[in-house]
């Protein structure tokens, strides 16, 4: 059987936790910021959590499921 391999956009863009949960960056925080209100670029800067019906899907495309 050949080795399982790992997605790398998601090797990328997920790193795992030292309790099992998996981070996230949060997205539209790129460009075009101008219109966007300070308050709501600040809140995008913060990382958040992979819900918990996806975390499945994500650890299965890095290879650990």
């Amino acid at each position: 059987m050949p080795k399982m391999k790992t997605n790398s956009s998601a090797k990328k863009r997920f790193k795992l936790t030292g309790t099992g949960k998996i981070k996230r960056k949060h997205a539209y925080k790129r460009h075009i910021l101008t219109k966007k209100d300070t308050d709501r670029k600040r809140r995008l800067t913060a990382g958040g959590l992979v819900h918990e019906t996806d975390v499945y899907r994500v650890k299965r495309m890095l290879g650990m499921a």
